[in-house]
């Protein structure tokens, strides 16, 4: 069917060409949402209805005619229908429908993907501040920013995953401060702790290792510690490099890798930053006032100028001196670094963002895409605004943003607030721990990240058809139960692969060929549209026709061609049910 559709589009590409020579649309088909308006739809003649100054029902029926007179569309097409205001919809044949279960089983694990397109794309998330445990809006970072690489994976990009963090700066100042407090024997409440410091179990955990003078290794670092109480620096440098293995822990058992970790304090040591407010200003696109250095931002489209060095006097240009906006979802935050300059001028939070930006685009990502909290909203103007003020050639809407929001998290038909190893909010952990990798993956990106999400943690252990990742694992599990039955029973697995498909011919078994057919397309348009929940719908879709032709019909069959047709349709399906899942990240059992 995969086929047949590439066969329509180019007969329907040919047709808006001989119906409207001068129109640049575009072909598409689109699958219907009742089955009784057909297998496909075409929106075609409504869009060139004014352009042709003709009744969309009257451009429909030209399209029609041209239609017929294509060699692809007497072979696939049984028939048409123009359906209210201008509608086309198409009947396959039986033989167009029942063709996808060949291409899904010849193309196996490879099946909706494309081939390499040379291209290459840098996506970076998570990006959290080496300053405690991951928290859960981390996690939907995690699982949406592993998602939408996987996704341009099977469009044939070459995915650079990438992770962005502080290592100095106010709040790994912050850190230092909690654990030295802690080695010199205070705990929070304590008259002579800090007021701000982090109070989590894991700063008690970072101050016992230190004494021990224990090694601690990350994925980007290694340290030793001195064991010395006053040696500040090393304490810093001791708990960064705890926490970064601490989080790697966090991410190896979520199932995500980096390719590439980056430093802010890198942007500075390599004169990054210096360089580029040095271009901006030649490109006269700064000026200085109340003691500050001012980008014109307002000239690409930004509601104001934003101040990019701070005034020595306070006022506008010191209050824009913040951290990068912290995730939704914790008190503690800060997924990105404050602002500072390693000894030198203190640059607000977007300017070394501009830098790493341009690093980006240097290192040969035109194509980059951030997948950020919420709170960075405002940061999307001005970041862009300086990259279009340096003029380095970065493409205007560079880069793209994946903005999350808050996920609140319900257990015991109440509101989870805080976690006694963090101090103040749920981490990535503790919703492992309390249900599943694969439920935390599914379920954190079964909503668009704009939408504010609610993790029930009572719903994602239950085991039937409410929670939608034991729906859809299910599925998977029943069709390679049946599969073993057939094997069990002496019949031949290679007797699958040749069955006579002519025969699925039920109403249930052409709703779910129909739906198998849709892989594809929607895994392209996921991609282009950054889209991942789009494969959580889709997965559901399937599972509930295959659930619904389990109910219908039956497998085992008397008629050994039938039975063969059937499983052969199963198989498929349990195929595309794993190759979509895997770009969840999420496993598909054989057996529950």
């Amino acid at each position: 069917m995969i086929e047949a559709k590439q066969d329509l589009l180019k007969a329907l590409a040919t047709a808006i060409e001989e119906v409207s020579p001068a129109s640049t649309l575009k072909a598409a088909l689109e699958s219907p949402k009742l089955s009784a308006h057909g297998d496909l739809a075409c929106t075609s003649a409504m869009q060139l209805a004014k352009p042709l100054k003709k009744n969309p029902r009257e451009v429909a029926q030209a399209l029609i005619a041209a239609l017929e007179r294509q060699p692809a569309v007497q072979k696939h097409v049984d028939s048409f229908e123009i359906a209210g205001p201008g509608f086309i919809n198409l009947r396959l044949r039986a033989s167009a429908r029942q063709a996808v279960v060949r291409e899904v089983l010849n193309a196996g694990s490879c099946f909706g993907r494309r081939a390499d397109n040379g291209q290459r794309v840098l996506v970076e998330f998570v990006s959290a501040n080496p300053t405690g445990p991951l928290h859960v809006g981390h996690g939907r970072q995690a699982a949406l920013g592993d998602a939408i690489c996987n996704l341009f994976e099977t469009q044939g990009w070459a995915v650079q995953r990438e992770f962005y963090y502080n290592d100095a700066g106010v709040q790994i100042a912050t850190l230092a401060a909690s654990t030295q407090a802690r080695l010199r024997g205070f705990k929070p409440g304590d008259a002579q702790w800090p007021e701000l410091a982090y109070n989590g179990d894991y700063i008690a955990d970072i101050a016992a290792e230190f004494l021990a003078r224990k090694t601690v290794t990350a994925d980007d670092r290694a340290y030793t510690a001195s064991g010395d109480i006053e040696d500040l620096d090393g304490i810093r440098q001791f708990a960064v490099a705890y926490l970064r293995h601490e989080q790697d822990l966090d991410l190896q058992a979520f199932g995500v890798r980096f390719d590439h970790y980056f430093l802010e304090s890198s942007l500075y040591a390599t004169g990054q930053v210096e360089a580029t407010v040095a271009r901006l200003v030649a490109a006269g696109k700064t000026y200085e006032q109340d003691g500050a250095l001012w980008l014109r931002s307002t000239d690409y489209g930004d509601d104001k100028d934003r101040v990019m060095r701070k005034s020595s006097r306070g006022g506008e240009g010191a209050q824009e001196l913040l951290s990068r906006p912290k995730v939704p979802g914790t008190p503690s935050g800060g997924q990105a670094p404050q602002s500072g300059g390693l000894g030198g001028p203190e640059y607000t939070y977007f300017v070394p963002d501009v830098a790493y930006h341009i690093s980006k685009f240097q290192r040969g990502y035109t194509k980059a895409i951030n997948i950020q909290g919420g709170d960075h909203h405002g940061t999307i103007a001005r970041v862009r605004a300086g990259l279009q003020a340096a003029g380095v050639g970065i493409a205007p809407g560079y880069p793209d943003y994946v903005l999350h929001k808050m996920v609140t998290v319900m257990k015991g038909g109440e509101e989870v607030k805080i976690s006694k190893r963090a101090g103040s909010y749920v981490t990535l952990r503790d919703l492992i721990d309390w249900t599943s990798r694969d439920a935390v993956r599914f379920f954190l990106i079964s909503r668009k990240a704009d939408t504010e999400f609610t993790f029930d943690v009572d719903l994602a252990l239950k085991q039937n058809d409410e929670n939608p990742v034991f729906y859809v694992q299910y599925a998977h599990a029943r069709i390679c139960s049946v599969i073993q039955q057939y094997v069990d029973k002496g019949g031949d697995p290679a007797a699958i692969a040749r069955a006579d498909l002519s025969l699925l011919t039920a109403p249930t078994e052409i709703a779910l060929m129909l739906k198998l057919a849709d892989y594809p397309a929607m895994l392209s348009n996921a991609a282009e549209t950054l889209a991942p929940h789009d494969l959580t719908f889709y997965l559901r879709d399937v599972a509930g026709a295959f659930h619904s032709y389990y109910a219908a019909e039956r497998f085992l069959a008397d008629d050994a061609a039938l039975t063969q047709a059937r499983l052969a349709l199963l198989t498929a399906t349990r195929q595309v049910i794993r190759n979509a899942l895997t770009v969840l990240g999420v496993s598909a059992p054989e057996k529950m």
